[in-house]
């Protein structure tokens, strides 16, 4: 099991939790947790046994965007992986899910700040759990910045326009109550259970068919900007094949005869 110095890795059953862990930063982008970041969605790509993927902050924050210490050109820390940037110049944007996708769901526990970098991760998300006292926004242009991660083009199409617009160009602060009122976050939970909350949810995915959760999960991406006959035809192509599989066969076993599936990916 991966991590680094700044992003742990650990197991709760099928999940895998990755945890942002710079809280004397209130777990500001660096390049050890960059690095972390990438290798745990490679990790639950690669391993069949893990079926969904929480993704939380160390003390009581989620992610304050990037180091902007770093950004001034005041050096970063974890020197050590810049061979592991040189080989793949695109390892930051799969680690903050811009250019990557995770095939199993991944579920966001936001406790505290989840500001500029950590509301475009936040966005790579799919289903989104936050405490009462959680703060979002993306604060990049009044620091004279671009909110380069994805979120001109995300946001628009998670929310409504003016709600994104107003969201990039006013750069203030959202309560967690705001956020889930146009659709940002989908729970508001009390303060330091929005983990629980987030391993709840990922229980209940956990016993569900992985072979269908994973083409289902693909299928609402695949289709999200086709029309909607071509996005029919899109499902039928992802969705058709899982009726012949062992997880089908077995969840209508399970049914019949009154008892929890054993879903083996086949």
């Amino acid at each position: 099991m991966g991590g680094t110095e700044h992003l742990t890795v650990r197991r709760e059953g099928a999940t895998l939790v990755l945890t942002l862990n710079r809280p004397e930063a209130k777990n500001a982008l660096s390049l050890p947790m960059l690095v972390g970041l990438h290798d745990g969605w490679a990790e639950a790509d690669e391993d069949d046994t893990v079926r969904s993927i929480v993704l939380t902050g160390a003390g009581g924050a989620f992610c304050a965007g990037m180091d902007l210490k770093s950004l001034a050109g005041k050096g970063m820390e974890g020197q050590r992986y810049r061979d592991r940037l040189k080989a793949d110049p695109d390892l930051h944007w799969k680690a903050m899910l811009r250019h990557h996708r995770p095939r199993k769901p991944v579920i966001a526990a936001v406790e505290g700040h989840c500001v500029a970098g950590g509301t475009e991760i936040l966005q790579g998300t799919d289903i989104r759990v936050a405490a009462e006292s959680a703060t979002f926004g993306l604060f990049e242009v009044k620091r004279g910045l671009f909110p380069i991660g994805g979120s001109t083009v995300r946001l628009q199409r998670q929310i409504p326009r003016t709600h994104a617009l107003e969201m990039l160009l006013t750069g203030r602060p959202y309560p967690a109550r705001e956020a889930a009122g146009i659709g940002l976050i989908g729970h508001v939970v009390p303060d330091g259970t929005a983990l629980t909350k987030a391993l709840e949810i990922a229980e209940r995915i956990n016993a569900c068919g992985p072979l269908a959760v994973e083409a289902v999960k693909a299928s609402v991406y695949e289709t999200a900007e086709m029309t909607e006959s071509d996005g029919l035809a899109a499902e039928l192509r992802r969705g058709w094949p899982i009726f012949d599989t062992d997880d089908a066969k077995e969840g209508a076993r399970a049914f019949a005869e009154k008892r929890p599936p054993v879903y083996k990916r086949a």
